[in-house]
């Protein structure tokens, strides 16, 4: 995936509220107070280890929301390998304003970059095969577009980005429908033709209902032994899409792909990916 085609509008809420959250009802008094107005400076942001970059137009957009004077040049696009030391970016213009820019400019392109670098490792353990890796709602409160943004960045899929997206039948709606057949039912009788379904299961009985009753267009694999995941994917024969969930850790990405499911969605993309080191450096 190449450089983010969001357009600023859609990203500018976000950024702006992190710049005030950031700057307080003061603003930046440290900078303020020891930097004597009118300082021209150069800065270049680093990366200080190795990985895939994401969030650099977001940082980018958080510079220039608060000075439109700075020169922002990205040298690197969004969803590029880095190695450690590589310059991604440089920002020119009033020392001042790159200074009380940088904490959100950096903690959005850390936070992404690391979700961006986790996914393509996820991805790496998928070769060979068609599987594909996607990622799920569990974002951080107000990030999910940038965070999912990432998760493209890193070779990944995009899963749901709200709950109007698709119709996806968990076990809870399960049980407080009173069952596989209800719920399927209810879906046939109601909801849109244009809709997508999916529903969760985690057992073999389970997917031979939904196999049986039809209505359904992907089958979510829940926790599931990865021998039980291959007679899943057997038994569907390709009738439906199939998603294998739960437990997704990284060592075991390969042998899931290799049962042959379409899919491997991981919350742990979005919720555990560890910041990339980045750095500005005047």
């Amino acid at each position: 995936m190449t450089e983010s085609t969001l357009p600023d509008l859609v990203l500018e809420p976000m950024v702006r509220a992190a710049l005030l959250e950031d700057l307080g009802a003061q603003g930046d008094i440290t900078t303020r107070l020891v930097v004597p107005a009118g300082t021209s400076y150069r800065a270049r942001l680093n990366a200080r280890e190795e990985g895939v970059v994401s969030g650099l137009g977001i940082a980018r957009l958080a510079f220039r929301l608060l000075d439109p004077t700075l020169t922002v040049d990205m040298r690197v696009p969004d969803g590029s390998p880095c190695a450690a030391g590589t310059m991604l970016m440089e920002i020119a213009g009033d020392a001042a304003s790159i200074l009380s820019a940088e904490r959100v400019a950096l903690n959005f392109a850390g936070r992404l970059s690391g979700i961006a670098t986790l996914t393509a490792r996820f991805v790496a353990r998928t070769a060979g095969t068609a599987t594909r890796i996607t990622c799920t709602r569990k974002t951080t409160p107000g990030l999910r577009i940038a965070e999912k943004q990432a998760v493209l960045h890193g070779g990944g899929f995009n899963h749901r980005f709200s709950l109007s997206d698709a119709i996806l039948i968990k076990d809870n709606h399960i049980a407080a429908a009173g069952g596989i057949g209800p719920v399927l039912a209810a879906v046939r009788a109601r909801a849109s033709h244009m809709t997508r379904v999916e529903i969760e299961v985690d057992r073999l009985d389970q997917l031979a209902e939904v196999l049986a009753l039809g209505g359904a267009d992907v089958v979510l694999l829940d926790n599931m032994a990865t021998a039980t995941l291959r007679e899943a994917v057997a038994m569907v024969a390709g009738r439906l899409v199939t998603e294998a969930s739960g437990n997704m850790a990284l060592e075991r990405i390969a042998e899931v792909a290799a049962t042959g499911v379409d899919y491997i969605s991981s919350g742990a993309l979005t919720h555990s990916a560890p910041t990339l080191d980045l750095g500005l450096d005047f």
